[in-house]
Order: C-alpha cells, then sequence, then structure tokens
C-alpha cells in the first residue's frame, strides 16, 4: 500500500528527497506530489525551477490547488527540457501555425466548392431565353442554397465563414 508516495513499514523516500540525497521526513511537502516511482516528474522539475522554488511555490499555495500547480509545473519542465529556448510557447507556436495552414486550406476548399456551384449552376441556366448572367448570379447569392446548413442560408451565398486574426506568433514577440 502507498500513502503519499510513501510505502507503509518501509520509509522510502519520495522522487524529491530521493533526488536531493535527504532524509524525507513524514510531513513533506513534495511527497504527496513526487512519488518514488516516479523519479523522472521530480528531476525536470527541478532542473527547470529548483527544489527551493517549488518548496516556495507549494508552501504558498493552499492544499488543493498544489496538484494542479504540480501538473503545471510538470508540463512546463518538459516542455523546457524538450526545446529550451521556446518551452510551452514554441508548443503553441506550432500548433497556431497548424491552425492557421488548416484555415487556408479550409478556405480554399469552400472556394473551390462555391467555384463548382457556379459553374454546375452556369450551365443548367444556360439555356435561351433565361435571365442573364448577372441576374442568376444576384439571384443566387440572395437565396438560401439547398447545399448550404441552415445557420449559413442567412449569409451570402459566397462567404467562406474565414475570419482574418492577427497573427499570434508575431504579438508574442512584439514586446
Amino acid at each position: 500500500m502507498k500513502e503519499n508516495g510513501r510505502k507503509h513499514g518501509a520509509l522510502s523516500p519520495c522522487a524529491a528527497c530521493k533526488l536531493l540525497r535527504r532524509r524525507c521526513a513524514p510531513d513533506c511537502v513534495f511527497a504527496p506530489y513526487f512519488p518514488a516511482d516516479e523519479p523522472q516528474k521530480f528531476a525536470s522539475v527541478h532542473k527547470v525551477f529548483g527544489a527551493s522554488n517549488v518548496n516556495k511555490m507549494l508552501q504558498e499555495l493552499p492544499e488543493h490547488q498544489r496538484s494542479d500547480a504540480v501538473s503545471s509545473m510538470v508540463y512546463e519542465a518538459n516542455a523546457r527540457v524538450r526545446d529550451p529556448v521556446y518551452g510551452c510557447v514554441g508548443a503553441i507556436s506550432s500548433l497556431q501555425r497548424q491552425i492557421d495552414s488548416l484555415k487556408n486550406q479550409l478556405a480554399l476548399a469552400q472556394a473551390e466548392v462555391v467555384h463548382m456551384r457556379m459553374r454546375q449552376f452556369g450551365s443548367t441556366s444556360s439555356n435561351p431565353g433565361t435571365n442573364s448572367a448577372d441576374e442568376n448570379i444576384a439571384s443566387v447569392a440572395d437565396a438560401p442554397s439547398k447545399f448550404m446548413p441552415s445557420h449559413h442560408q442567412s449569409k451570402s451565398f459566397f462567404c467562406v465563414d474565414m475570419v482574418d486574426q492577427p497573427n499570434i506568433a508575431e504579438s508574442l514577440w512584439s514586446y
């Protein structure tokens, strides 16, 4: 059985005390969050933040928030070990670039769908004696399309639902 990162009977030190080569006290602040069977967890946090800083942070927090704080520190420390310069921000920037690329791909696909609909509409209404091309386009833009979902029917036929947002990566480095 384990309780607070220690085994009953044997006083196995927590991962923090083991790495710091000190005796693990019964009221050790690290023991509940850095169990002996997960030494890499404390090793990365110690490497990035330092044991005394982690100790201070944990003691300043209410007990119910400490677990979340340790999870955040472990995540940030692991990100810093993988990418010492950018850490979590590097991962966020990479994901933001992927989102921007996917938005561009979606916009191109939506534009292609509009183009195909216009060609289809143009070929079905090119009979002699019908409305002019300008009138046909205007009527398509004003009327809800049977191809559009109901939440898009109030918008123009040519709407591609793209919102230009400032480049997040540039705003991160502008300070």
